[in-house]
């Protein structure tokens, strides 16, 4: 009797950690077939981007390859590109693979599943605003962090050249979420260490960065103690921070904003961020007759099955869990890690014939890093007993403690450990920032 066949699309952070369990638990027992399913070779966890577009980061160590993780783990990876899903034969179609050339090295391909969670992720949402796909870039993967990095050290040989002496980089940032404050301090951060490695003409006061935001604070989805004091850190900084601002369009040479007073004006910048909300990918919308939310999350009841089809199942940013109190399961990667585990249960209970439990979302409280200019969050819940503002050197162990708990889920305590310490060394022996 063939064994049943877990199919799960998507390798971030909850896609990645599900596969990995299902794999020591079951792939590895031969009690199920696991097989994981992303666009890319590699794995970056996604709260780091803002540190592989600045640089501080360099992805080429960090990441993992998802097949060496597959063959440690006991389970497939497949690499493709899911465009629909047949649900009468249970299969996922992936797209034709394409080489560099254009030419093909897969054909279109289809996998067969018992079961198969979606773990696809979110895109940033322009909310269709004029010319900001053609001019801003988008932090939503590495690639894109990749690209904003080239530009950045594009920009900084031209300014620190002696045909560029006074002229500073102006760089804008819409959005000032999690992603938008923490790129914003990094920028600082790695300002300040490329002046160690020639770029002496380029201090950081030529440096010109601008916060955007449509709402009347930063971090709208945190306790507002915690905004404030992000919102001091990133002014000490010489941030310029914009609230109850929107961008009505841009262009080549910067935004068009509209002002509080409903004034409009022009913000010339030399790079631009778009990082102002996220929706799921758009063909998720109508994908296989599911349901969609108005963002294109699929919907999903108690159990993290999909309201039309009790096989598939949805995690991370693309899953539509409505919360009790009419809110939603934010898009955090502590959502994407419990709703992994959970399903990692469901799936278990479903191939024993035992009945699916409901998700609880529980809110461990928020951490955002402001590069080594501080940190500053809460931790709530089990973890303290109710809630609690932290800042400074705690803050910032908690924060780094986030990655690594990532790391133990995918590698294990005693590797992660090794995996630290050669984090240690290189920063020892390798240059503090990506130079290339």
């Amino acid at each position: 009797m063939a064994r049943p066949h877990i199919v799960i699309v998507g390798g971030g952070a909850g896609g990645l950690e599900l596969a990995t369990q299902l794999g020591n638990q079951l792939g590895k027992s031969a009690k199920a077939d696991v097989t994981l399913i992303d666009r890319n070779s590699t794995h970056i966890w996604k709260p780091l981007l803002h540190e592989v577009a600045t640089g501080t980061l360099d992805v080429d160590i960090d990441q993992v390859t998802y097949r060496a993780h597959a063959r440690a783990h006991h389970f497939d990876f497949q690499l493709g590109t899911l465009i629909d899903i047949d649900r009468t034969d249970r299969q996922v179609v992936l797209a034709p693979l394409h080489d560099e050339q254009g030419d093909t090295v897969l054909a279109e391909r289809r996998i067969n599943y018992d079961y198969l969670v979606l773990a696809i992720g979110s895109i940033s949402n322009h909310f269709n605003t004029p010319g900001v796909s053609e001019h801003c870039i988008f932090l939503d993967s590495p690639a894109q962090a990749k690209r904003f990095h080239r530009r950045l050290l594009d920009a900084y040989i031209k300014l620190n050249s002696p045909q560029h002496p006074k002229q500073d980089l102006r760089i804008a940032i819409v959005g000032a979420g999690a992603t938008g404050v923490e790129l914003a301090a990094e920028l600082h951060h790695a300002a300040a260490e490329l002046n160690l490695y020639g770029f002496r003409d380029m201090h950081r006061d030529r440096l010109k960065i601008s916060v955007i935001e449509a709402g009347p604070r930063i971090l709208p989805a945190l306790p507002e103690r915690i905004a404030s004091a992000a919102h001091k850190e990133l002014l000490k900084l010489g941030v310029e921070v914009r609230i109850n601002t929107k961008v009505t369009a841009a262009s080549e040479d910067g935004l068009r904003l509209l002002e509080p007073n409903q004034s409009s004006v022009e913000l010339q910048a030399d790079l631009m961020v778009w990082a102002a909300g996220i929706k799921a990918p758009d063909f998720l919308k109508d994908l296989a007759g599911l349901e969609n939310n108005r963002i294109n999350q699929l919907m999903v009841r108690p159990t993290l099955q999909t309201t039309r089809d009790s096989q598939i199942y949805v995690i991370g940013d693309c899953a539509g869990c409505p919360l009790p109190d009419n809110k939603w399961v934010p898009p955090r990667a502590q959502s994407a890690h419990q709703m992994a585990s959970h399903v990692a249960k469901n799936l278990k209970a479903a191939l024993t014939g035992k009945a699916q439990t409901n998700y609880e979302y529980h809110d461990h409280g928020s951490l955002i890093s402001l590069s080594r200019f501080g940190t500053v969050g809460n931790l709530m819940g089990n973890l303290v007993g109710g809630a609690m503002m932290i800042e400074g050197r705690i803050a910032r162990m908690a924060y780094i403690s986030l990655y690594r708990m990532h790391q133990v889920a995918l590698h294990g305590w005693w590797r992660t450990l090794i995996i630290s310490v050669i984090g240690r060394i290189n920063k020892i022996i390798r240059p503090r920032l990506k130079l290339h």
